[in-house]
């Protein structure tokens, strides 16, 4: 490895593989799909290692805590973030689609003829969150599940006490080291994945940058960067942490979302980020896979986004009473969005079928989705990040 090679860092690195895709996409056009299995391949090996890495490291993490009273104050702290910021995201969402209005004046294309599903109840959701069978959950990738069976085994080892306790700790943390070795094995190819990426995103998209869709997709980058000062703000007057070094240190966490629009790929990096700036394991292997799941402040936006646009298409208007109905289901949506095939653009589908709008106008937006998702996908997992050092702060603030 020549000096040059040295000093470049694995951030540097993947942000040169980023412009280096984004200018192959640029040029070379349509035919830079061609790149697009050197992509999924590093998309499939993130996944692959971000199960069994969630399912150790979270047990690692619960059995370094003192009793199981410490994991419940967790619990409340960070659930309580997930709330109060997705319903912030959802209001953002639906105010930068008042104030641009790229609605209005649209003309109605025929139904689109697609079984989007029913809206998920309260009890659906928390009904979904428990496995009925253990295997099944890790086949599936539920992380939601996974996190769940990780919590009953984690809790009964701090239960079990004694020198037991003590083994399965060791065993925990060991398994835990080892994946994440292994994907610091799979970051060394992130360059080539995250450029494939981005070359195939520009290639395939870039011209619909010009087209009608501009003012709703600038309107949601926006909203969404909205939420990226509010979480600038937390870090740094609520955890007393440095932006810049926080946006230093995670970089190529960032160009992971973005390229992979993958909140489980990302998952990985995620919690090899959190490791690597010095947050406490037994905070981060339990906030980061269950924000994964449940935290997805950027899908709000795009929700309330496309809610609202769908609805100055069709000339409807919401009274100021049925905003409070609007913002629950789509907490209720995005919160439980995990389970239903297809991610986000479906989710959106399903919040827009729930006030009876026309779906061909919300299935519009699929032209550009994965432009959306890019946002989305990063802002989901910035908020999980921030929420995990906010609640490990005020963990050090008690001791």
């Amino acid at each position: 490895m020549s000096t040059a090679e040295a000093r470049l860092g694995p951030g540097t690195q993947v942000l040169l593989g980023m412009v280096a895709g984004s200018g192959i996409g640029a040029v070379w056009g349509e035919g830079a799909v061609a790149l697009e299995p050197l992509g999924d391949l590093f998309i499939r090996l993130l996944i692959l290692v971000a199960i069994p890495l969630v399912f150790f490291n979270l047990l690692a993490g619960l059995t370094a805590l003192a009793d199981v009273r410490t994991f419940g104050r967790l619990a409340a702290k960070i659930m309580s973030y997930f709330v109060a910021t997705d319903l912030l995201a959802l209001s953002l969402g639906l105010g930068a689609m008042a104030l641009l209005r790229p609605g209005v004046g649209m003309e109605l294309t025929a139904p689109v003829d697609a079984a989007v599903g029913a809206v998920p109840s309260v009890v659906d959701v928390l009904m979904g969150m428990v496995p009925t069978n253990v295997v099944g959950a890790f086949v599936d990738g539920n992380v939601v599940q996974i996190v769940v069976i990780a919590v009953m085994v984690g809790v009964a080892t701090l239960v079990l006490g004694g020198e037991a306790r003590d083994r399965l700790a060791r065993g925990y943390e060991d398994l835990a080291a080892l994946l994440r070795r292994l994907v610091d094995l799979v970051l060394v190819i992130a360059p080539v994945g995250i450029g494939a990426l981005m070359a195939v995103t520009v290639g395939r998209y870039g011209a619909t940058l010009l087209g009608p869709m501009t003012r709703f997709l600038l309107g949601v980058w926006g909203a969404q960067l909205v939420v990226f000062i509010g979480y600038m703000v937390l870090l740094r007057f609520g955890a007393r942490w440095s932006p810049l070094r926080f946006l230093r240190d995670t970089g190529p966490l960032w160009a992971t979302t973005a390229a992979t629009t993958s909140s489980l790929a990302s998952l990985s990096v995620g919690l090899e980020m959190a490791d690597k700036v010095g947050l406490p394991r037994k905070v981060y292997a339990f906030t980061l896979p269950l924000g994964a799941q449940l935290n997805k402040d950027g899908t709000a936006v795009m929700l309330g986004a496309v809610l609202m646009f769908t609805a100055q298409a069709a000339g409807v208007s919401f009274a100021p009473a049925a905003l409070l109905t609007v913002l629950l289901v789509g907490l209720l949506l995005s919160e439980g969005s995990g389970g239903i095939p297809g991610g986000g653009f479906v989710i959106a589908l399903i919040y827009v079928q729930a006030f009876n709008l026309p779906i061909e106008i919300a299935a519009i937006v699929g032209g550009i989705y994965r432009l959306v998702d890019m946002g989305n996908t990063t802002v989901n997992i910035m908020g999980d990040m921030v929420g995990t050092i906010l609640v490990a702060r005020s963990e050090e603030a008690r001791a």
